[in-house]
C-alpha cells in the first residue's frame, strides 16, 4: 500500500499541472500561441541549466559503478532499436514514428524516477539514481535526436553528419556537456587542494537553482495548454502501441533482466534507480523537443500524458515484486 500511496502520490502533481495549462487555455487566459513559445523557452533555457545543476551537483564521479551504468546505457539503446523498428508497424508517417520512439525508451528520471528511487531506498537510491542521470540522460538526448532527425524528413534519407550536427545543436546536450566540464574543473581544483567551487558564487547557484525549478512545473503547464481531447480517438492506434510498450514491455524486460543478471551484484540501491529507469513515464521534455524537430506535437503530448497516468500502476507493481523478491 505505501508503494501504491507513492505511486500516486507521484503522479497526481504532474496530471495537476497540466490539467492546469488546460484550463487556463480553456479559460482564455492563455492564447493559441503558448504552449509553442513556452515549448520553446522549456526546451533552449529552463531545461539545459535544470540539466547543468543536476550534472554539476555529482558529488564524487569516481564513485560510479559502470556496470551499473553500463546496463542502463545497453538497455536504453537495445529498447530504442526495437523501438525504431516496430514504430513502423504501426505508422509509416515520419513526423509521428519519432514521438512514438521517444515515447518507448526515454523515461521521465528528472521528475519522477529519482524521487522513486529515494522511496524505494532512501537517501541511497536517490544519490545512484542522481549518478545514473548524468550518464541516461544524455543518452536519452542522444537517441531522440537521431530519431527525430531520421524520421523528420520526408525522402527518408539522412547523413550521419547532419545527426552528430543535431546532438551537437541540442541545447539538452550542451547543458549536460557544460556540466560535465565544470564538474572536470572542480575535479582539478579538488586534486589541487583548491576550495573555491562555481556555486560558492551566490547569485549564480540562486539562478541556476530558480530556472532549474521553473523547468518541470511550466513544461507541465504548456503540455496541458496545448492538449487536445478530440486528438485522443485519431491517434489511438499510436498511443495503445506506445503506452503498452513503455508502461508493460520495457520496465517488465528492463527491471526482468537486471534481476536476473544482478540479483546478487548490484546493491538495493542499484536496483531502485535502475526501477525507477524503467518504470517511469516519458519524459515531458520529449515535447518541446518535437516541436523544435519537426515531430506530431500532439502525439508527443498525448503519449506524455498517458504514459504518466498508466505508470501509477507500472511503478506499484515493479516496486512491490522487488520488495517481495527481498531487493529492498
Amino acid at each position: 500500500m505505501e508503494s501504491f500511496v507513492f505511486a500516486v502520490n507521484a503522479v497526481l502533481p504532474i496530471v495537476a499541472m497540466a490539467a492546469l495549462g488546460y484550463l487556463l487555455k480553456r479559460k482564455g487566459i492563455v492564447g493559441k500561441d503558448f504552449a509553442k513559445t513556452g515549448n520553446r523557452l522549456v526546451f533552449k533555457i529552463f531545461l539545459p541549466v535544470m540539466l547543468f545543476t543536476n550534472v554539476y551537483k555529482i558529488e564524487n564521479i569516481k564513485s560510479v559503478n559502470l556496470s551499473h551504468v553500463f546496463y542502463a546505457a545497453a538497455v536504453t539503446v537495445l529498447v530504442f532499436a526495437v523501438a525504431l523498428v516496430s514504430s513502423g508497424f504501426v505508422t509509416k508517417e515520419g513526423t509521428k514514428r519519432g514521438p512514438i520512439i521517444q515515447g518507448i525508451f526515454r523515461a521521465n528520471y528528472t521528475l519522477i524516477g529519482i524521487p522513486l528511487a529515494g522511496s524505494l531506498f532512501g537517501a541511497e537510491g536517490t544519490a545512484s539514481a542522481a549518478v545514473l542521470s548524468a550518464f541516461v540522460i544524455p543518452l536519452f538526448n542522444v537517441l531522440a535526436v537521431a530519431a527525430l532527425v531520421i524520421f523528420g524528413k520526408e525522402n527518408g534519407k539522412i547523413s550521419f553528419s547532419e545527426i552528430a550536427l543535431g546532438i551537437i545543436k541540442n541545447p539538452l546536450i550542451q547543458g549536460v556537456a557544460a556540466g560535465f566540464g565544470v564538474l572536470f574543473i572542480r575535479e582539478i581544483f579538488v586534486s589541487a587542494e583548491i576550495g573555491f567551487r562555481l556555486f560558492d558564487i551566490g547569485a549564480v547557484s540562486k539562478t541556476a537553482e530558480y530556472i532549474s525549478a521553473m523547468a518541470t512545473p511550466f513544461s507541465l503547464i504548456v503540455l496541458g495548454a496545448d492538449f487536445e481531447f478530440s486528438a485522443v480517438a485519431s491517434l489511438r492506434k499510436e498511443l495503445v502501441f506506445t503506452v503498452a510498450m513503455r508502461c508493460f514491455a520495457v520496465p517488465l524486460f528492463g527491471i526482468g533482466a537486471a534481476f536476473l543478471l544482478f540479483e546478487n551484484s548490484l546493491s538495493g540501491a542499484q536496483f531502485a534507480a535502475i526501477a525507477a529507469l524503467f518504470s517511469a513515464p516519458v519524459a515531458v521534455s520529449s515535447v518541446p523537443m518535437a516541436q523544435e524537430m519537426g515531430g506530431d506535437v500532439t502525439l508527443a503530448g498525448q503519449i506524455v500524458v498517458w504514459t504518466t497516468v498508466f505508470s501509477a500502476g507500472t511503478i506499484f507493481v515493479s516496486s512491490f515484486l522487488l520488495k517481495a523478491a527481498g531487493i529492498f
